[in-house]
């Protein structure tokens, strides 16, 4: 499991937020998307690594702007 949080700006509502997260789940296969104005963040998690450049497309296409990328790996380390 992958866990990415994305630096977004531009959401002024929770409006906002579900038009992120709407994008977000169109785009990729994900397992949870939320998304927060306060924190000018969407944290992302999926199965699957995700394209970088198509997340930022994504969320730059819902007319938000794009800052850092932070990827980690949620899995358990073996026993």
């Amino acid at each position: 499991m992958w866990k990415y949080t994305v630096q977004v700006t531009g959401m002024m509502c929770s409006m906002c937020e579900s038009h992120v997260n709407d994008m977000v789940r169109k785009a990729f296969p994900v397992r949870k998307v939320t998304s927060s104005r306060r924190r000018n963040e969407t944290v992302i998690l999926t199965e699957q690594p995700l394209d970088e450049s198509a997340l930022r497309a994504a969320v730059s296409a819902a007319g938000y702007d794009v800052g850092e990328i932070r990827k980690e790996s949620q899995g358990r380390p073996p026993c």
